[in-house]
């Protein structure tokens, strides 16, 4: 039976009470019914099951649906399912069923029921599966989600490529290769491994024009950034990808101690909780998933409202995808992506484990998601561009849809710096990373340089007019702009490209955007919290400087020992007028909140009353105590007086973290008794001088301490008589 025998708009309207197709739905199907091979590319939300499913249901025989996911096929059949009163019109055929049902499956295929069969690729290897369906008619073989047969695919599944082969035992049947996204490369790789060269291709835009893109600099405050964007779209449905479970679980605990109801999801989960999360979100009993990338593929939500991205994808294709499940009605779609170059080279060493071939292609793609993050021309034409396809960033649908293009960022010439740059990079001889390029050109040596002997060079130093973080935004800029590149062999070594040379003989204008902060500044702060990026109530701020002074006075200890700066510009952003809440400030745990808090929460409710303040619940970012298992384990083990260094080694930390949780520990209020460690290091005249130091000094900085003492103890003496000095005096 051919197209033209069937009236197919008649059969939308009777199997899914559709009155027209969207798109290229009526070409495709018509291809397939001509019985050509067909490849279709259309973005996620374009309709693209049913160029198969249709087909399927009006012709003789049963179509095959290949699919990556168990969850995706089962959604679908269901979907089926309820256009038809046979059951059997639809079944999934994989690893979850019992013998039972694949008896009743083959059963209804026999019997000419199943019109659509899903299956994964693992089963279709299975011998005794291939030889029973070259005993029965099939309609044609539809591939979903094909990219996964290309390596170069964000998705990649080898056992997508043998599927040629097994199709082959099955006869003459016409293939249709359907995909969501796909670069010319993909493209061309799907095509050549399914043998399709003669297959009609049908190519739907990629430009989803009510998408707001949108890339902002991960700080340390990234959690709060979130939940004010979550309380700004309250009501509404959104996803927050995570590249590790481990985060996953910890940003879905701090949305839920922040009254957001949301559910984490990730491959390490059963399957009955990750299937009961699914349903809660489609079902709207909670508003956000917090998931790594196993969440989406199937995800039917049409009212998804925001796509959050906790961690930097590893490709473009992929942040294509999962931006994409935003806004599939046509309505309100915000797609917010956190960057920050720290993660990129996460990724990157991640990827240097990896064997060559796959590095290579992984670093092309992170590559590109660095550029797309540090652009600063229009979001929507770089990724259309990626895609192959070309916007007109003036006129083109969706075209002011993006953060650059709303806030131009300023830029600057930068063509002298990019020439020293460039001058650093050829005379060291490519021998260093990043990191050895900047130190060379701000002039400061470390281990690397000092071995090379490049602190002795002419040209050592050349760039200390700007600071490292200005070096690294033109650095990564360079790279994106092609004059230099990074070696993948050589893990992260920056080598000069041939148009690097070119513009080293002949220096064009080299324009560098401004603004791009990514790098944050490591502080000298004790306890990394969520200080909010708001500002302090300057008058409610002296006041409670003066409460602590006279506190501090009567406790005859030192203020800082009281609370510190940073806990009181909390108090005077946040409002505390409650024990409970207090608690929630920076750097005070339950202890200093019993011992010195209610002076201060009392002078907060009479200053909150009096100068009627509307306190703002959303900045009461809550912590979920997600350090308390570590918090738990250091106290119990410094009271069996256990070394440090073995506390440090069995929680997997470097002294260096394991001193910042236990400085976060008695900052809180909680005593350690480290003296039995401290004994060890220093005798009683040393700890009793550096005891007085801090008695007798105006601040805590370990910075202050170091300069004063010139060398006669070192930061980590320092840092550990301190913790012995707040825990004996404040605690």
């Amino acid at each position: 039976m051919n197209s033209n025998e069937i009236d197919i708009h008649k059969e939308l309207k009777k199997y899914f009470g559709f009155s027209q197709f969207r798109g290229l739905q009526e070409k495709v199907i018509t291809s397939l019914l001509n019985k050509q091979n067909t490849f279709v590319i259309m973005p996620t939300g374009g309709g693209k099951s049913l160029c198969y499913q249709l087909p399927a249901l009006v012709q003789e025989g049963t179509a095959i649906v290949v699919s990556p996911l168990i969850a995706l096929m089962k959604n679908q059949v269901d979907a089926i399912r309820s256009l038809s009163s046979e059951n059997g019109i639809a079944h999934v055929l994989n690893s979850s069923l019992t013998k039972t049902e694949i008896t009743q499956v083959k059963a209804d295929i026999t019997a000419g029921i199943t019109k659509l069969l899903y299956v994964a690729p693992e089963s279709l290897t299975k011998e005794e599966y291939v030889a029973f369906l070259q005993t029965v008619p099939i309609s044609f073989v539809a591939i979903d989600e094909a990219h996964c047969i290309s390596e170069w695919g964000h998705d990649f599944r080898p056992e997508y490529r043998n599927l040629k082969n097994i199709i082959k035992q099955l006869g003459e049947v016409p293939i249709i290769g359907l995909t969501a996204t796909a670069t010319p490369k993909v493209q061309e790789d799907i095509l050549k491994n399914l043998e399709m060269a003669n297959a009609t291709t049908f190519k739907a835009s990629f430009n989803r024009p009510n998408l707001f893109y949108e890339v902002r600099t991960k700080t340390k405050n990234i959690e709060s950034d979130i939940i004010r964007f979550i309380k700004q779209h309250k009501g509404k449905s959104g996803i927050i990808y995570c590249l590790s479970r481990k985060k996953v679980e910890a940003i879905a605990e701090v949305l839920q101690v922040n009254g957001i109801s949301a559910v984490p999801y990730h491959a390490g989960l059963d399957a009955k909780t990750r299937a009961k999360h699914q349903d809660m979100f489609l079902m709207e009993d909670v508003e956000v998933v917090v998931a790594t990338i196993a969440f989406g593929m199937g995800i039917d939500k049409p009212d998804v409202r925001f796509v959050i991205h906790h961690d930097i994808p590893k490709s473009l294709e992929s942040y294509y995808q999962e931006t994409g499940r935003a806004g599939r009605d046509g309505g309100e779609g915000h797609c917010l992506a956190y960057y920050s170059y720290k993660d990129v080279e996460k990724l990157e060493k991640f990827l240097s484990g990896k064997p060559v071939a796959e590095q290579e292609i992984g670093f092309a793609l992170l590559h590109e998601v660095v550029a797309y993050a540090e652009t600063s021309m229009s979001r929507r034409k770089f990724l259309l561009h990626y895609f192959g396809e070309e916007f007109d960033s003036e006129t083109g649908e969706g075209a002011d849809m993006d953060d650059n293009v709303r806030n131009p960022k300023t830029k600057v010439e930068a063509k002298d710096e990019v020439l020293k740059l460039l001058e650093v990079v050829k005379k060291t001889k490519h021998i260093y990373k990043s990191k050895e390029i900047v130190f060379t050109l701000i002039g400061r040596v470390n281990a690397v340089i000092n071995a090379h002997k490049t602190d002795s060079q002419s040209f050592f130093g050349s760039g200390s007019n700007h600071d490292e973080k200005f070096w690294m935004a033109l650095l990564r800029q360079v790279l994106v702009a092609g004059l230099l590149s990074k070696d993948i062999e050589t893990y992260g070594i920056i080598e000069i490209t041939k148009e690097g040379l070119a513009f080293m003989k002949n220096p064009e204008s080299f324009m560098m955007s401004e603004d791009h902060e990514y790098n944050e500044s490591e502080d000298e702060a004790i306890v990394t919290a969520a200080k909010s990026s708001g500002t302090a109530d300057e008058l409610l701020m002296s006041m409670l400087r003066e409460l602590r002074k006279k506190v501090a006075k009567k406790l005859g200890v030192p203020p800082f020992v009281v609370f510190q700066d940073p806990s009181l510009e909390d108090m005077a952003l946040k409002y505390p007028i409650s024990q409970a809440e207090l608690i929630n400030i920076h750097g005070v745990g339950e202890g200093k909140a019993k011992k010195y808090g209610k002076e201060f929460i009392e002078l907060i409710s009479r200053y909150v009353e009096e100068h009627d303040v509307m306190r703002p619940d959303d900045l009461v970012v809550k912590s979920t105590g997600v350090n308390s298992i570590n918090k738990l384990y250091i106290i119990q083990n410094i009271d069996r007086k256990l070394a440090l260094t073995d506390i440090a080694s069995a929680k997997g930390l470097k002294m260096d973290d394991l001193i910042k949780e236990m400085e976060q520990i008695v900052y809180s209020g909680t005593k350690l008794n480290i003296k039995y460690w401290i004994d060890e290091m220093l005798d009683d005249d040393q700890q009793e001088e550096i005891h007085e130091y801090f008695m007798e000094s105006e601040s805590d900085s370990i910075e202050k301490a170091l300069k004063e003492f010139d060398g006669d103890y070192d930061l980590d003496e320092l840092r550990l008589m301190r913790i012995k000095f707040i825990s004996e005096v404040a605690n």
